[in-house]
């Protein structure tokens, strides 16, 4: 790899995160997104495909020649127009976790566009990467006028546990307080995402209610639709993300908000045996989203670690509560 000219190699790695900072900046303007949306997929996929055509285009033929170089240099400016926004606060820490192997591998297919387009000595390369840079611009009206296409997508957890339904049901339906040291989410935790605090009913049946406390602020309503004691318990989840500090989610994943939002949960309690159960935990979520082909794997696990969290919180206390009497 050769970096003999420094100058050269300044702009190869500059004018990708230039026009990074730049497409983020136009395309985050709220006067503007009737036609253009960073939650589209003109915007997450050109953008690190740009960044990956112009930082190959605009390197020395010498290093172009080399494939390795094409696929993995592009990251070097990428992961530079990452850390750029999460200092100045532009995108959170979550969404750039989840979208970033996305935009790594369409940032290595610009590369080998723009290797590509370099290796054929044309004049006329130049004008082809200048309307590909353009292509957001070109293709987010076209997807802001088709629309998304919402979805509704289900989270499926289980927990085996050793101790009396009475029990069981009792810490399903009245969390007390939560110690730091007993949440075990750790992608929630990862993320940066609010832990569980408590939960309580009101009473138990049909129209009863709960607040489920997190931290940060966010508290997400829950109203009982259909309730068997010892059995079943279905419940509709609301959180009003205007209650929701800023602080709290990135923006773009707010719950309630207009990309993701959850429904329903659902506890099911299963009998196994003597004193033995398995604690049935699902729940309905909705996509609104142009992508939600890869979204709804990270919903899926968010929920499903949010739910095996409050799973296994039920069993340690249930089984130390209540040991079995044989």
């Amino acid at each position: 790899m050769n970096f003999k000219r420094p100058s050269k190699t300044l702009i190869a790695l500059g004018v990708p995160v230039i026009y990074a900072l730049t497409l983020t900046t136009i395309f985050g303007l709220h006067s503007w997104t009737d036609i253009l949306s960073v939650m589209s997929i003109s915007f997450l996929f050109c953008l690190p495909a740009v960044i990956g055509a112009f930082t190959v285009y605009l390197s020395n033929e010498q290093n172009v020649a080399s494939l390795p170089y094409r696929i993995f240099i592009p990251w070097i400016p990428l992961f530079s127009f990452v850390v750029i926004t999460l200092f100045f606060q532009i995108e959170g820490w979550a969404c750039w976790v989840m979208i970033l192997p996305f935009f790594m591998a369409s940032a290595s297919l610009g590369g080998l566009l723009g290797g590509y387009l370099k290796a054929r000595h044309n004049r006329r390369n130049h004008i082809h990467v200048f309307v590909f840079a353009l292509l957001p611009f070109l293709l987010s009206p076209i997807e802001n006028m088709i629309g998304t296409i919402p979805g509704t997508y289900r989270a499926n957890t289980t927990i085996d546990i050793a101790a009396p339904d009475s029990v069981i049901w009792r810490h399903v339906t009245r969390v007390s307080e939560i110690p730091e040291n007993e949440d075990k989410g750790w992608l929630t935790r990862s993320l940066g995402f609010p832990r569980p605090v408590r939960a309580e009913l009101n009473f138990e049946g049909p129209g009863a209610s709960r607040e489920a406390i997190f931290t940060n602020g966010l508290i997400f309503h829950e109203t009982v639709l259909k309730y068997a004691h010892l059995q079943k318990m279905v419940f509709s989840i609301k959180a009003n993300p205007y209650e929701i500090p800023s602080t709290t989610m990135d923006k773009h994943i707010v719950i309630g908000g207009a990309y993701f939002d959850v429904l329903t949960g659902t506890y099911e309690l299963e009998k196994l045996g003597q004193n033995r159960y398995r604690l049935h935990l699902y729940s309905h979520f909705k996509l609104n989203t142009n992508f939600n082909f890869y979204a709804s794997w990270w919903a899926r696990w968010i929920m499903q670690d949010i739910q095996n969290n409050i799973l296994q919180i039920v069993k340690r206390r249930a089984e130390k509560g209540a040991p079995l009497v044989n």
